[in-house]
């Protein structure tokens, strides 16, 4: 049976997609869907403008169409919004042409670059296209270490990098599969690139000091943490252990090892935390503006939020309730939070960091936030796999740690613009001189410690109480 098929966009990209369709045995093209009215009634590969966009559910009622292809590459993802309404509740294939960005850089043997619709075409902001000539200096002929090089951010940060033609990629993670599996990917896609796959863990500053000494990097992405909010609220120990302590090891060996530059990869559960993986991340930036005050090396954070796609995402949790049919369990109505895509915050991170001259936190602009209620809603039209049937959304309730909405920064933190639109930078308020004593001091009594003083004393490191360290003799 043949598959109907309209395109929506009579552009250039409709034109060559539509050309392809024609071609092809197993599909028709009926026709074309553009709001330029100079185009209404134009042929093109020998099949009519139909209409425009407001009358697309006319046009669907009145043709047996199977599949809409959106070949429109320019529009944002308002524009794919206002499209989608005339469509997600019917029964019908939705695909999209990608941005011209990613067509060209398509092998020109694929007959069209179309792929099916996903959530991330609907955040309202184009992937950042990588000014390689920004970070081909700071990268090019480097030793590069990355840790947590397996995770979702620090793969993608392996890839953008080796583009660069790095001397070598040092690729540090705990997880030998993660690890493996980048190292294949690398194998693959550049060849010609020296690998280093090295299984250690971060709170091991032996091991650490092996991987400094023997492969000298000479820039560090340290990308490895702790990250699922409500889950580490009940391991303090562990996410202090990894958080703060492994993040404090790699910049002492950053500096001991001069290192050109190191870049923290932060989260906007920092701000304000609540959070015990929101407090040890703002720990974590409290020593990077330490370790940068006296160093040649050039210390940096980077700052986002949510990453769509990235393993524990609400994202690929949501597809698969919806898979099973429901329901879709969100935690309350009125949370919202930041979202990129794992491309757009792996660019923006290298991008930021070509800025960096020392000290500085880099925010990432997010965009809006989004309400993970509409989230759901929005998800469950594009993938329920019947239509005709609703899936149930149930509200379970706020998680320890979890709050109803996240910040970029402080009001103590004046953000300003850079050279670069999609990136603000901001200076840290400086960190207690004794925040080193303090950390190493609770480190050497963690055994001694329960997880309530344990969290009561990070908490006074963020936000002292007291000037005197003498109020933490009272917790001990």
């Amino acid at each position: 049976m043949l598959k109907n098929i309209v395109i929506v966009g009579a552009g250039i990209s409709g034109e060559i997609i539509g050309r392809e369709i024609t071609q092809s045995p197993e599909t028709r093209l009926i026709g074309y869907i553009d709001d330029d009215p100079h185009k209404k009634g134009r042929q093109l590969n020998d099949k009519p403008v139909l209409g425009r966009i407001s009358q697309l559910s006319d046009i669907l009622d009145e043709h047996e169409v199977h599949r809409v292809i959106l070949s429109i590459p320019s529009a944002d993802g308002g524009k794919i919004k206002g499209i989608l309404k005339h469509l997600i509740h019917r029964d019908v294939q939705i695909q999209i042409v990608p941005g011209y960005y990613d067509i060209f850089e398509q092998d020109t043997k694929i007959n069209y670059p179309v792929r099916d619709i996903d959530v991330s075409d609907l955040l309202g902001k184009e992937t950042s296209r990588l000014d390689l000539s920004a970070v081909t200096p700071y990268l090019h002929q480097k030793r590069v270490l990355i840790t947590g090089a397996g995770g979702s951010i620090g793969s993608e940060l392996a890839k953008l990098i080796a583009s660069t033609q790095p001397d070598c990629l040092i690729l540090l993670g705990r997880g030998e599969n993660s690890i493996f599996e980048i190292n294949n990917e690398l194998q693959h896609l550049y060849p010609d690139v020296k690998r280093i796959p090295v299984i250690a863990n971060i709170t091991d500053y032996s091991a650490l000091e092996d991987v400094f000494s023997k492969h000298r990097p000479q820039v560090v992405f340290h990308a490895a943490a702790h990250k699922h909010v409500h889950l580490m609220e009940s391991h303090i120990k562990e996410v202090f252990k990894n958080n703060v302590i492994g993040s404090k090891n790699l910049m002492d060996l950053s500096v001991k090892w001069s290192v050109e530059r190191f870049v923290l990869i932060s989260s906007d559960k920092a701000v304000k935390p609540k959070s015990l993986m929101g407090l040890t991340k703002r720990i974590s930036e409290m020593l990077m503006s330490y370790y940068a005050k006296p160093s040649d090396t050039v210390f940096c954070a980077v700052r986002f939020g949510n990453v769509l796609g990235s393993r524990g995402s609400v994202l690929p949790l949501f597809k698969e309730q919806i898979r099973r049919g429901g329901p879709v369990t969100v935690t309350h109505k009125d949370v919202i939070r930041y979202f990129m895509t794992i491309p757009q915050a792996s660019q923006l991170v290298l991008q930021a960091t070509a800025m960096a001259k020392g000290k500085e936190i880099f925010v990432l602009n997010m965009g809006e936030p989004i309400k993970i209620y509409e989230l759901a809603k929005l998800l469950i039209q594009l993938y329920r796999p019947n239509p005709g049937k609703d899936v149930a959304i149930n509200f379970t309730g706020l998680r320890p740690g979890e709050k109803l909405k996240e910040e970029l920064w402080t009001h103590t933190e004046k953000a300003h613009v850079t050279q670069k639109e999609d990136i603000y930078m901001l200076y840290p308020d400086p960190p207690s001189e004794d925040i080193i004593e303090l950390i190493e001091e609770y480190n050497d009594h963690l055994s001694l410690l329960s997880p309530e003083n344990l969290k009561a004393m990070l908490f006074q490191v963020v936000e002292p109480i007291s000037q005197s360290v003498l109020s933490r003799e009272l917790i001990y």
